[in-house]
């Protein structure tokens, strides 16, 4: 009998969709740009659900999407052993045999390869902007034969979330609970992430707000 680890396709992805919603929240134009891009998306469907083809026509929303798993990666680190020997830049050999943990949160957070590493800017992922990027700059996948297999679902998972949620709400953020990283397995804040969601009418004005985490 097989076994998978119940974080497989599953706290993972609650942990990308909830770290993408908080971000968006504290970037409200960031937001608000990101929900033009769906209502325009859905301006002429008779109802409102995401196809499969429409994934590819929200190039907006994958850059914010892409930009908070820069920012908050879900699995912050991985395992690999060295099938051979493998020379360092500064001269340093890492044996043939070795097993050494890539920190995919400090690839991510290294100013060296992204500058002003701490800032949500979903620009960097502009194709214009991330075309000369080593391939190895941004994996929130892990990277190689042993990279995540579900990440493709993973995706688009998050991006029907994330349109279906702001096509219907406003995220505001809960200023009176702050949020501290708790790198464990997966990346989650300490205290939770705790939001407002305040209900979009169709002319897209807003109700008292609900809050959840």
């Amino acid at each position: 009998m097989l076994r998978w680890p119940l974080s497989a396709g599953h706290d993972t992805t609650a942990s990308g969709l909830s770290w993408v919603l908080y971000n968006l929240a504290c970037h409200p134009e960031y937001q608000e740009r990101c929900r033009e891009e769906i209502k325009d998306l859905m301006r002429d469907k008779e109802s409102e659900e995401i196809e499969w083809e429409d994934l590819s026509q929200m190039p907006f929303c994958t850059m914010c999407i892409k930009e908070s798993l820069r920012l908050h990666p879900p699995v912050t680190a991985v395992s690999r052993r060295c099938t051979e020997d493998i020379k360092l830049p500064d001269g340093h050999v890492l044996p043939k045999g070795n097993v050494c943990l890539i920190s995919i949160y400090g690839t991510h957070h290294n100013p060296a390869v992204w500058p002003e590493p701490q800032v949500y800017n979903p620009h960097r992922f502009d194709p214009q902007n991330s075309k000369n990027k080593p391939p190895l700059a941004f994996m929130p996948f892990s990277a190689g034969p042993r990279n995540c297999i579900g990440q493709n679902f993973a995706m688009a998972e998050t991006k029907v979330v994330l349109a279906l949620t702001l096509l219907r709400f406003a995220v505001r953020l809960d200023e009176s609970r702050p949020v501290r990283r708790k790198p464990e397995l997966i990346l989650r804040s300490e205290n939770g992430l705790w939001l407002h969601l305040e209900p979009l009418g169709p002319s897209h004005e807003s109700r008292p707000p609900a809050t959840y985490s």
